[in-house]
């Protein structure tokens, strides 16, 4: 008769920890919209030419997306913690030599390292969480918290970048990083602490990595060159190939191999595997509004950068009350499934009210309600997925599965910026060719303007709700009708209680 080993003592300094991977999350997160409000001025500081300017946002998905299961497999192999600080570091020094940056290509050099080092501070920061709150109800709070920073971290760069880049300079865009970089390694030093026995010994998986790396690559690039060149194009068609290929080769690779970069068992698992797609979905909706609405109310409204920014606080406040206030108290007693399919189903039907936008609209009746059900649906969404998504794997995969998340939300940026994008296009094109005779006079040429660049958002806004309302289907009928119930059931392997180091 086997005796059940007693669970260790959960550490005092977990909730001081989730300050520090908290602002380390945020920090990454909102540099992929931070960027964009200043590649204006960085464009023409650098003398930086229209066809390198999309490089610029680029390199950082590029690196960003090709290396996340590398990372999230060297934070299970080397310590969580120490993968944490290397990332903050890297990142703050990329980030530094971007501010500083006096050519074209010290700047995408300096994007590039910082996508790289964010694939490695990403899982990192999600696996710590997953292995330091084990508790079913501080989990909750603990995932309510971050899952709100997730999703609230690139409303927020737009607030930020727009208030560095009017006020300040673009390049405090970039120098603001290290500012958050330094109190979280000193947090990290000082306070994390992780699991001793959760580190996986095995054997880095070298082919994987080439495999993986070169083929997430290759797809998060072809949906870049489907926005520039058409999906028809030669190269987008042979990137799309190429990707098909490498990635099923990766499959391949890792169900015979020993020690595969990413188990099987970890994406195959039902409920996980309905996270990581639930996920995508979602944010391949949310991405394309924030990039319609961005440019709507300042091409279209008139709004400053930092009035665009503040204009998107209620998807922030929404995102806020929907992980924390919902989500949080909600998901260790109803299943993940009724928590994320209303949220999902609500996040649509905001989607659906900002498709009203007009010309002539006013931001209180149309747009702060939409983003606000945007922020809540999404909020409820974010925090079990991600919960769910590293709840019940073994302790030595919880890098691995936390940079899934990362590459779900990545790929799905990418689809969303790119299909979207040119859904937008299309329909404003067809709406020019319907009108361009109606407009006799320049007044009514700009107006007929106006109007065929707001259909088209508000066309490309509806296949985002139908995405969402996709999502939704997807949870409801992937994700298992249990509740969590804690961090700590491994549902992928049983595994013995694990000590705390540092």
């Amino acid at each position: 008769m086997s005796i059940p080993l007693a669970a260790p003592p959960l550490d005092p300094r977990r909730w001081k920890a989730l300050i520090f991977i908290g602002l380390a999350q945020l920090m990454v997160v909102l540099d992929g919209t931070i960027v964009n409000i200043a590649l204006p001025s960085a464009q023409q500081d650098l003398h930086i030419s229209d066809a390198n300017r999309q490089w610029v946002v680029t390199a950082y998905a590029l690196a960003f997306g090709g290396l996340l299961l590398f990372g999230g497999r060297i934070a299970d192999r080397w310590g969580r913690k120490y993968a944490f600080t290397a990332g903050l570091i890297g990142f703050a020094a990329a980030s530094a030599i971007g501010g500083a940056a006096t050519s074209t290509g010290m700047l995408l050099a300096a994007r590039a390292m910082q996508g790289a080092f964010g694939a490695l501070l990403a899982p990192a920061a999600l696996s710590l969480l997953a292995v330091m709150f084990t508790d079913a109800k501080e989990r909750a709070k603990a995932f309510g918290i971050y899952g709100a920073i997730a999703g609230g971290g690139a409303a927020i760069g737009l607030i930020l970048g727009g208030l560095l880049t009017e006020y300040l300079n673009w390049r405090w865009t970039m120098f603001v990083n290290i500012f958050f970089a330094v109190i979280a390694v000193a947090g990290a030093v000082l306070v994390i602490r992780e699991p001793e026995g959760a580190r996986n010994r095995d054997r880095l998986d070298v082919p994987g990595v080439l495999l993986a790396g070169s083929g997430l690559v290759s797809l998060v690039y072809a949906f870049t060159r489907a926005e520039s060149d058409g999906w028809s194009a030669g190269v987008t068609l042979g990137l799309f190939a190429a990707a098909a290929v490498l990635l099923a080769a990766f499959v391949a690779l890792q169900a015979r191999t020993k020690s595969p970069l990413l188990p099987l068992r970890v994406v195959l698992d039902r409920s996980r595997g309905g996270a990581y797609l639930s996920l995508g979905l979602a944010v391949i909706g949310m991405f394309g509004v924030l990039l319609f609405l961005t440019f709507y109310l300042q091409v279209v409204l008139g709004y400053t950068p930092v009035t665009t920014g503040v204009a998107f606080l209620p998807m922030v406040a929404g995102m806020m009350i929907g992980s924390t206030q919902i989500a949080a108290r909600l998901m260790t007693r109803v299943p993940a499934r009724l928590l994320m399919t209303p949220g999902l189903l609500v996040a649509a039907f905001g989607l659906v009210l900002l498709t009203g936008i007009t010309v002539d609209g006013s931001y209180t009746t149309t747009v702060l309600p939409g983003v606000f059900l945007l922020g809540l649906g999404l909020g409820a969404t974010f925090m079990p997925a991600m919960s769910l998504a590293t709840h019940g794997v073994r302790p030595k995969d919880a890098g691995v599965a936390s940079a899934m998340v990362s590459t779900s939300q990545q790929v799905g940026g990418a689809i969303g910026t790119a299909l979207l994008n040119t859904i937008a296009t299309s329909a404003t094109t067809t709406y020019i060719a319907g009108h361009a005779a109606a407009a006799t006079s320049p007044g009514a040429a700009q107006l007929m303007k106006l109007n065929a660049m707001v259909h088209g958002f508000s066309t490309a806004i509806w296949w985002s709700a139908g995405l969402l309302a996709l999502a939704a289907l997807v949870a409801f009928a992937l994700i298992d009708a249990r509740p969590q119930t804690g961090g700590a059931a491994h549902t992928d392997e049983d595994a013995p209680p694990v000590a705390l180091m540092h």
